[in-house]
């Protein structure tokens, strides 16, 4: 029981000595080169601490006799909060372990048995409790991507929606102006109810996330492309809003203009932009253009209308998620939030020009390569 004694009087007269020692070597694992001495030391002093207590306690505990009475303390929580590699976080407890066998065997006490296992335990539990932390923020964060991924896909579900039901709107009315059979003004009437009842699942499933946060996990698939014939499918696609609506899109990007970038993700940017264009102008004129800055800068995109404009209030927060268009209850503010997220994820920058009564222009920037971080 003197080991055990002599240990705990050893490591609270060493202390200082012994988290020195301790910086020295921690200071070789990457994350650690640079950080300042308080955030260095962090939990290091007080998991010191616990462990004299313990010895002086002299505990006859298993490790799992400990986390049920739930004595010790969780270590590293800050480090888990700063993102550090759990790797490097273990590292830590065992360099601190050596250490302490270190200055023990400098002042000849004998580790074995008892003192042992106690050094043991509490590094172990030390070590549990932060991999186990680790492993819960890891779920609940994974857990918030997969909701708000389902959140934007939802919301991305409305533009297709969308078409089909004006381009059902307008058959109706062909139908039923020069053909006269019931069964055929029932179909398309079935058609706008089902086109309506998923409208309202959409809505439910936004109304359910729209409080989430923005931490979209977003895994690019970049590659080289010609951008005008994507514009071109747009529109193509879009054709029963802009026909029904008297709208009429131009596409106005150079027919040689390449971009470097994910082609799917560029299409549900235009795509959002495009269709609050629509909303926004129900007659009149919406631009899509691309300009390249320089030979070697980025590609500058732009969605321009000229419709009812922005209200100078709203610009300042226009890409927040739940700011809805006063005159549009039935959106829910996030086709702007997803086309800011998409667009930063693409490496780019949007920015948004509008005056009532004149039009609203969209811009954001495209790379002209691959990102020079990953090569």
């Amino acid at each position: 029981m003197m080991e055990i004694i002599e240990l705990a009087a050893l490591i609270k007269q060493e202390r200082n000595a012994l988290l020195s020692r301790w910086r020295q070597q921690v200071r070789e694992l990457p994350t650690a080169r640079d950080m300042d001495l308080p955030t260095l030391n962090d939990h290091i002093p007080s998991l010191i601490d616990e462990l004299a207590r313990e010895l002086r306690a002299n505990v006859d505990q298993t490790i799992p006799e400990a986390l049920a009475a739930q004595i010790s303390e969780a270590h590293g929580l800050q480090r888990l909060q700063d993102a550090y590699d759990i790797e490097e976080v273990v590292a830590e407890y065992n360099i601190l372990r050596g250490c302490i066998h270190d200055l023990a065997d400098n002042h000849g006490i004998n580790l074995q048995g008892k003192p042992f296992k106690i050094i043991n335990r509490v590094f172990d539990q030390a070590i549990g409790s932060a991999v186990q932390a680790y492993a819960t923020q890891r779920a609940l964060d994974v857990q918030r991507r997969r909701e708000e991924y389902l959140s934007f896909v939802a919301h991305d579900l409305r533009t297709p929606l969308t078409a089909i039901s004006l381009a059902g709107k307008v058959l109706e009315k062909t139908l039923m102006g020069g053909i006269t059979a019931d069964e055929s003004a029932r179909m398309v009437k079935a058609l706008r109810r089902n086109v309506q009842q998923l409208e309202k699942l959409v809505t439910k499933v936004l109304e359910e996330n729209a409080n989430l946060q923005t931490e979209l996990g977003i895994k690019l698939e970049e590659r080289e492309f010609d951008l005008w014939p994507l514009v071109e499918s747009l529109i193509h696609d879009l054709h029963p809003i802009a026909g029904t609506s008297s709208t009429r899109i131009t596409n106005e990007v150079p027919e040689d203009l390449v971009v470097y970038t994910d082609a799917s993700l560029l299409k549900r940017v235009y795509q959002n932009l495009i269709a609050n264009a629509l909303n926004h102008t129900p007659r009149g004129e919406i631009l899509i253009g691309a300009v390249e800055t320089s030979a070697k800068g980025p590609v500058e995109c732009y969605v321009s209308d000229n419709g009812s404009g922005i209200p100078a209030e709203l610009l300042e927060k226009i890409f927040e998620k739940g700011e809805t268009d006063q005159e549009n209850q039935g959106g829910m503010g996030l086709g702007l939030a997803i086309v800011k997220t998409f667009t930063e994820a693409m490496r780019g920058h949007i920015t948004v020009t509008s005056r009532e009564g004149i039009g609203t222009t969209f811009r954001f920037s495209l790379p002209n390569g691959p990102d020079p971080r990953k090569e």
